[in-house]
């Protein structure tokens, strides 16, 4: 069986693919966060606009024209299929790395208050930027990175109160 997934487009359209099917597109990284995709005779050029990992959801411009898109793995589908609540959803004091990367910038320190959705930090990984938002709103207890750094997936980054 191979690995499934479903996007949600503009939260009006839905897809699923296969991994399979991911892998059979050309895809040429040309930047940072740009990409030349050939999938048959189709050409497209797409930018990484905005990633929120915490909430799997991404802005991209392909051809440029913006999309919302959301993407579920199998898991995800099957926590909504049984009715559970996603553990991304609670509010955890504690901001972890989402995967291994490097600290590109932080843009809080202790003390200083947030509010949800704020840009924190910049984590750069698979050589894309991303910006890791607050959670929730509140107050930054303490800064464990700082530019530079290389951390691991899971890695506590920054506790708030």
């Amino acid at each position: 069986m191979s690995k499934s997934f479903k996007t949600s487009v503009n939260k009006t359209h839905d897809f699923d693919f296969t991994k399979a099917e991911i892998a059979a597109l050309d895809i040429v990284q040309k930047s940072e966060n740009d990409y030349h995709v050939l999938d048959g005779n189709q050409s497209y050029q797409a930018t990484v606009l905005q990633t929120n990992f915490n909430k799997k959801s991404y802005t991209i411009q392909i051809n440029g024209n913006s999309y919302e898109v959301r993407i579920a793995d199998e898991l995800d589908m099957l926590i909504d299929k049984l009715g559970l609540e996603v553990a991304t959803e609670k509010k955890e004091n504690d901001i972890k790395a989402p995967m291994p990367g490097l600290i590109v910038s932080v843009a809080v320190e202790v003390g200083q208050e947030v509010k949800e959705g704020d840009g924190i930090l910049v984590l750069e990984a698979m050589k894309m930027e991303n910006t890791l938002q607050a959670p929730k709103d509140g107050v930054v207890k303490s800064v464990a990175i700082q530019v530079g750094d290389k951390v691991e997936k899971n890695t506590i980054l920054i506790e708030m109160e």
